[in-house]
């Protein structure tokens, strides 16, 4: 019985479907986490009967055939870069973007990864670098004796040096952008890799047209909706045992005609 693996592909698509919503929930708490969603596409179908050729009588034309789907596929787990909400924090390395882009990370073999998420530190050489230790690009170093930090919405950073009384400019922080968001390849600790689906990064600076702005002593938020996550793993719970079912009712059927038989 066809219906058997139907449902099969119905009941592994609501599996990855659960958990996919297992690690939004997961991640609920996550700097600049973006929460992804499954997509599906149906299967090749069979065809019991042709549409539009002519019937065997008259020849007229049959203008209904008989197709049947042989179930659902994964077609794609799509991140949803979404704006998330702010939270202040109070730490003078703590940055949010609002609107779209992206903070240029330094990876470990100097390869740019990029990353929504601003919590930054300093090293011991006072280097502007992420909680996994990575560069932000460009280059920043904060001078040792600095008493204050001072990042604008352009992303200008200053320092006041005790002692001084023009505060200082450290540099600028830039950032980029992609025209196909969701095209990015996610690699864990918040930072993402260009694709070719993606396209290349084009650089700009903070407040330049279709470039966010930058909001000191914030954070972005995870942009998941628990009520939106409770929901959809109900509905994918559902979903499930409905294809259950199907395949008890189709082994049901299947062993009253093996009865029959014998």
């Amino acid at each position: 019985m066809k219906a058997l693996s139907i449902a099969a592909t119905g009941m592994s698509a609501q599996q990855l479907n659960l958990e996919v919503i297992a690690n939004n929930i997961a991640n609920i708490n996550t700097t600049g986490f973006k929460r992804a969603r499954a997509e599906f596409s149906d299967l090749l179908y069979q065809t019991e009967r042709l549409q539009g050729v002519p019937s065997r009588a008259n020849q007229a034309v049959i203008p209904e055939g008989a197709n049947v789907g042989l179930g659902v596929q994964a077609a794609a787990v799509r991140n949803l870069h979404i704006q998330g909400p702010l939270n202040h924090t109070g730490n003078k390395l703590d940055v949010a973007l609002i609107g779209r882009g992206w903070f240029e990370i330094e990876g470990a073999d100097g390869q740019p990864l990029y990353t929504r998420a601003g919590a930054f530190n300093t090293n011991a050489t006072g280097q502007l670098v992420t909680t996994e230790g990575y560069t932000v690009a460009p280059g920043i170093t904060v001078p040792e004796g600095a008493i204050d930090v001072v990042i604008n919405n352009t992303g200008q950073v200053f320092a006041r040096i005790d002692g001084q009384l023009e505060m200082e400019n450290l540099g600028q922080l830039t950032l980029s952008n992609f025209a196909n968001e969701a095209g990015l390849a996610p690699i864990g600790d918040n930072l993402f890799r260009e694709t070719p689906a993606s396209g290349a990064a084009t650089p700009g600076v903070p407040g330049d047209p279709g470039f966010a702005t930058i909001r000191q002593s914030y954070l972005e938020g995870s942009n998941v909706d628990p009520v939106k996550e409770i929901t959809e793993l109900i509905s994918a719970q559902r979903a499930y045992e409905m294809n259950s079912k199907v395949i008890r009712a189709a082994d049901e059927m299947a062993a009253t005609v093996t009865q029959s038989i014998r």
